[in-house]
């Protein structure tokens, strides 16, 4: 089995964010400069974890309505509520809230505070490698019964 904790090995420590005032071109600079697709937004009184803002918000709740990204802000287009999960969920948790919510992106969360983020990307990776194993078990398993 495994579990959120073990996708987070290796990741960046490092959490980018945007607050929920902050514009729409503000939010696109920093996820080009970090070659990201989707960030956390914070709400900074709080430290709260209060949306996700991402490219498919962007081309389907701007572009479409022909709204200007300099002129918007976050929090008209950010998807809430924020589906999240906890280290300790496991790989299944993860495809089973990607799958039925239509998410690309899973806040990692510990306690009331984010702690990291895994993407579709992370979990794919994650199916094929053990995949991979199973698949390399089951041929020497075969072979090894040919002896």
């Amino acid at each position: 089995m495994t579990f959120v904790r073990e996708l987070m090995q290796g990741k960046p420590a490092e959490i980018w964010s945007i607050g929920p005032r902050d514009t729409v071109y503000k939010a696109l600079q920093l996820m080009a400069e970090k070659n990201v697709g989707a960030l956390p937004v914070i709400d900074p009184a709080s430290g709260n974890l209060i949306g996700m803002f991402s490219e498919r918000d962007y081309a389907r709740k701007l572009i479409l309505k022909g709204k200007s990204s300099q002129a918007t802000a976050v929090e008209e287009l950010m998807s809430s509520p924020v589906f999240c999960v906890h280290p300790d969920d496991t790989l299944e948790t993860c495809m089973e809230l990607i799958t039925t919510k239509h998410i690309r992106h899973l806040p990692v969360c510990g306690g009331d505070k984010m702690i990291g983020m895994i993407s579709i990307g992370d979990v794919l990776k994650a199916v094929i490698a053990k995949q991979q194993v199973l698949i390399k078990d089951l041929e020497n398993y075969i072979v090894g019964g040919r002896s």
